[in-house]
């Protein structure tokens, strides 16, 4: 539950806008509710999003790569041109919900209904931005947004094979372009030790942020359906049942990731979290030693708009009293390479998941 009657030091039973309470109190202490779960939230976000930022656009830069150049007796060096950059784009919308009553609702509503309601808004709130950054992960496509104060922008996906050029893969001294939405040939059943996807989502990674000995921090979110083919992988290595304690000669994976879903354990030098809002047959890789991918775009400081859920308007209008929150963000990519989506298909290409069409 949110918590509400926690902050206000009453009974959850109590008519939540009593006069000895005061309304103003009861939304003073929604406001301080909301920094609290506004705060959890950016933790969960941290593993897809990279930063937040008030720009619209934007030009991510990376270093290039190539050899020096040999130089003659007396000739000086070429001027070094830095390749590696992109420009990016993040859109900005408003997504909102509404809590409303009658007076006599109001009289009548305790604060354990109060409690459910904004219990709610907060799981509507958590569903929204999910939803949005898998969407911003899962559709490979450019898509265009129109902004009211700079027209339109492109918001760009993952690496998607289109004509940006990339740094050098480990290996090679040649910017080249790169897809970072895959198909694996097989079905999700066939997963096996000759058809293991994690080393291919690994190897996908590992070329652009490095490949050290002992492994990376390589973490790949499955469907629950892809779990016992995971488990089955000759390199599974599971995280033991906290309430088992492991006996000797036994292999336990250490220094586990934060992050949402259930680890099952280590297996092709990846992470395997089990994620069930991940859709049933797609895989989802992320270097977590790198830049994330995504940036959200928030409203900049002088406009008093807020970041994160906020309380935005009361209306006491007789005989509806009505609360107004609202949430403005926008996810687009702008580190295109931090991020493999596998598909576990044999229809020849990447398909986007339904839901993120």
């Amino acid at each position: 539950m949110s918590g509400i009657f926690g902050l206000l030091n009453i009974n959850d039973t109590d008519r939540v806008f009593l006069s000895t309470l005061g309304q103003d109190v009861v939304y003073d202490a929604i406001i301080e509710l909301l920094n609290e779960y506004n705060m959890d939230l950016s933790a969960q976000m941290a593993v897809f999003v990279d930063r937040m930022t008030t720009d619209h656009k934007i030009r991510y830069k990376l270093p290039g790569g190539g050899r020096l150049q040999r130089l003659g007796r007396q000739a000086p060096g070429g001027a070094t041109k830095r390749t590696g950059q992109w420009d990016v784009a993040f859109p900005l919308e408003g997504f909102g919900a509404q809590l409303a009553g009658s007076r006599v609702d109001m009289a009548y509503m305790t604060v354990e209904e109060l409690d459910r309601h904004l219990d709610t808004i907060f799981i509507q709130d958590v569903n929204t931005i999910r939803f949005e950054i898998l969407q911003a992960l899962f559709d490979n496509t450019q898509d265009t947004f129109e902004d009211k104060l700079w027209g339109s922008l492109s918001i760009e996906p993952l690496a998607n094979g289109d004509a940006v050029t990339y740094p050098p893969v480990l290996g090679s001294e040649d910017e080249a372009t790169d897809n970072h939405y895959l198909e694996s040939g097989y079905a999700a059943t066939a997963i096996s030790d000759a058809n293991d996807p994690y080393l291919t989502i690994r190897d996908e990674l590992e070329e652009h942020f490095g490949a050290g000995t002992g492994g990376e921090n390589v973490v790949v979110f499955v469907n629950p359906a892809e779990t016992p083919e995971t488990k089955d992988l000759t390199d599974f290595d599971a995280v033991p049942d906290r309430f088992i304690r492991v006996g000797d000669n036994t292999d336990v994976p250490v220094g586990l990731p934060n992050v949402p879903g259930r680890i099952l354990g280590r297996v092709s030098g990846c992470w395997a979290v089990e994620w069930r809002w991940m859709p049933a047959s797609y895989m989802l890789g992320v270097f977590m030693d790198a830049p994330r991918a995504l940036y959200e775009r928030v409203d900049p400081a002088d406009t008093g708009l807020g970041m994160g859920l906020q309380l935005v308007a009361e209306d006491e209008d007789h005989p509806i009293k009505s609360s107004y929150y609202e949430h403005r963000t926008g996810f687009g990519a702008a580190n295109r390479l931090n991020g493999v989506v596998l598909e576990l298909g044999t229809g020849g290409t990447y398909t986007i998941p339904t839901a993120y069409q």
